[in-house]
């Protein structure tokens, strides 16, 4: 039972903050400034977006249920924390603020918390579960490398 009250508040913040993230872009990806910016060669349709980011936090939320029946102390609550405010911060930095360095700063930093959470965290039971995080960390490798491609080309 505990579980399931976990899971069902942490896909509750993960998809609120995907949401706030997205009211926090302006125009986002429809946007004129977003439309003539040089994108890089490898960047993904627009619909895959969505699709990617739900998996996402599905996943993020069912690890993140196992982490804090585990693991549920002030240190991982703080970590889980700053992750929301990274990701969140980031469409704001981007999309409405055009800082594109400071998203890039902002997303490698989001990149490095949640390989932190992939290689402190694997305790017997969360071996395994940490597996999870990986469609995380590849689309933020993506994502860092189409913000860097911004950066550097534009």
């Amino acid at each position: 039972m505990k579980r399931i009250g976990y899971l069902a508040f942490f896909l509750f913040i993960n998809f609120g903050s995907l949401a706030l993230g997205s009211l926090l872009m302006s125009d986002g990806p429809s946007s004129e400034w977003y439309q003539n910016l040089n994108k890089a060669p490898w960047n993904p349709p627009g619909w895959l977006f969505g699709v990617a980011w739900t998996i996402i936090m599905i996943c993020f939320s069912i690890y993140l249920t196992f982490l804090f029946t585990i693991r549920n102390s002030k240190y991982v609550k703080t970590l889980f924390v700053i992750q929301v405010l990274l990701n969140i911060v980031w469409n704001y930095w981007f999309f409405n603020q055009h800082l594109t360095m400071v998203a890039l700063i902002n997303i490698i930093l989001l990149t490095l918390l949640i390989a932190y959470f992939f290689i402190s965290f694997r305790d017997n039971t969360l071996s395994n579960v940490r597996m999870l995080l990986l469609p995380y960390l590849i689309w933020l490798s993506l994502a860092t490398s189409l913000n860097a491609y911004i950066v550097l080309y534009n």
